[in-house]
């Protein structure tokens, strides 16, 4: 890389760890809106889920803004809408002025995610794109750990509305430096916009997540559980079905014929829904069961963020050395092995213990995110690049979003089955977990599709490959 991309980089990946930073940052608060606004549980979160969802349709409509304006002025002009939705945010009167300015804050941020990726991808050499995305990763994988860390933290000591106000001065900073140093990177294409094909998704994919939303408070058999699950599949079919034979597609559904790149993705988004589910369980469980405090839930996430920050670098480069496979297959095993000693803890287990198997599920995580999202980009032609960034990330939050309704849609389902019992809400906490433990199996079994491009593989990591597939 040169030195002006490797700036531009530095200065994009610094914003979107603010923009990545914001989809967790709110987790720990979510019982202290409830006090303040007096708005139940399913209400409230919207606050995550709904910044998730408009992130998950803003990056789709990077494939389009890419290809038709230089990353200079994207980055800045979504950087500035980021800006506006954090300090909405940090007056908002109202609950309803909160959900309108997380929105706002997720319209910029579903920009500045794709970005990062597409300028890392098309411009890092054949042999260091997994070195590269591992430093990306800081950004992807690290931000949304230390989120409710952060939040617990301040919680503690400031007002909620800190949770935006302590954003805004770096993202200032972010908008200064991409004024000065992002180079102008010239682009010729004039690409048409789907505007039906945004419709279709952007309603249809709101349709099922207010349907998963609502099996929290509402039985399935209720219209308010299946009509809007109807009309979401419904939309998400036409979607489909349009696009397929469309000649500028909202979403680029050609990326999925490439095996390598669908394999990827759906372990992706499967790992990713035990990511940010397990971002709400914890807190959950620590605060509501055990009694204690946001900054202590914080700081039970905050060894295994660490580990995250330190091992990200270290992962994308484990890319460039092993068979993904082993990698994957290896990380997947430890999130498991952490992931059940969470599911089956007892209720007069410490703090410490739940910390110990969050940090053994980070070091599984950390050493599959980097390695799968660069398996899946790197399978694709360059002038695929955008398409496979849109369809990845907008995955990844997709499965972030509908993941966790479904954590927490599992978490009221079971509570509410022993009612009676003296540990209900704990066995519904552990239920979650249990749901986390679920989407892991079955992204052990599709890992095994997984296999390495690199022709240049040293003969030991090959003779590794042939033994793990005689496995």
């Amino acid at each position: 890389m040169s030195k002006k991309i490797k700036y531009a980089l530095f200065i994009m990946v610094f914003g979107a760890f603010f923009g990545i930073l914001c989809s967790t940052l709110m987790n720990v608060a979510l019982p202290t809106f409830m006090k303040v606004f007096n708005v139940p549980s399913a209400t409230v979160q919207w606050i995550s889920n709904g910044y998730m969802l408009v992130n998950a349709i803003m990056i789709p409509v990077s494939a389009y803004f890419t290809k038709k304006f230089t990353f200079r002025s994207l980055f800045i002009a979504f950087t500035g809408v980021f800006l506006l939705g954090t300090v909405v945010g940090a007056i908002a009167p109202n609950f309803f002025i909160l959900i309108i300015a997380r929105m706002i804050q997720a319209i910029g941020s579903g920009m500045m995610m794709p970005l990062v990726n597409t300028l890392a991808i098309r411009y890092a050499e054949p042999g260091k794109k997994g070195a590269v995305m591992g430093i990306v990763g800081l950004a992807f994988n690290f931000s949304p750990i230390i989120g409710p860390t952060l939040s617990g933290v301040i919680l503690d000591f400031f007002s909620w509305r800190y949770l935006f106000i302590l954003v805004i001065p770096f993202i200032v900073v972010d908008l200064i430096l991409a004024m000065s140093l992002l180079p102008k990177v010239p682009t010729n294409q004039e690409p048409a916009f789907n505007v039906e094909g945004l419709i279709t998704i952007s309603l249809g994919l709101l349709g099922l997540l207010w349907s998963f939303s609502n099996v929290s408070q509402y039985s399935i058999e209720s219209m308010t559980v299946w009509l809007p699950f109807i009309i979401g599949v419904i939309l998400i079919g036409i979607f489909v079905f349009t696009q397929k034979d469309s000649d500028h597609p909202f979403v680029n559904l050609a990326v999925f014929k490439n095996s390598q790149f669908t394999t990827a993705t759906i372990v992706n988004s499967l790992i990713v829904s035990t990511m940010y589910g397990n971002t709400i369980l914890l807190p959950l469980l620590i605060q509501t069961i055990m009694g204690q405090s946001p900054i202590i839930s914080g700081l039970a996430l905050l060894l295994g963020a660490m580990l995250t920050g330190f091992m990200s670098p270290v992962s994308g480069r484990l890319f460039d050395r092993y068979p993904v496979r082993i990698i994957v297959t290896t990380g997947i095993l430890i999130d498991c092995f952490g992931t059940m000693m969470q599911a089956f803890i007892d209720v007069n287990a410490s703090v410490g213990m739940l910390t110990v198997g969050q940090t053994i599920r980070q070091l599984g995580l950390v050493l599959i995110l980097i390695p799968i999202q660069t398996q899946a980009l790197s399978f694709l032609p360059n002038d695929m690049i955008a398409d496979g960034v849109a369809a990845f990330n907008t995955l990844r939050q997709i499965a972030a979003s509908f993941g966790t309704a479904i954590i927490v849609a599992t978490i009221n389902i079971t509570s509410h089955l022993f009612i009676g019992h003296t540990h209900n809400q704990q066995m519904g906490i552990q239920a979650g977990f249990t749901m986390c433990l679920v989407f892991l199996i079955i992204a052990l079994f599709m890992s095994r599709r997984l296999y390495t491009k690199h022709s240049s593989t040293p003969k030991i990591h090959k003779q590794a490959h042939k033994r793990l597939s005689n496995i």
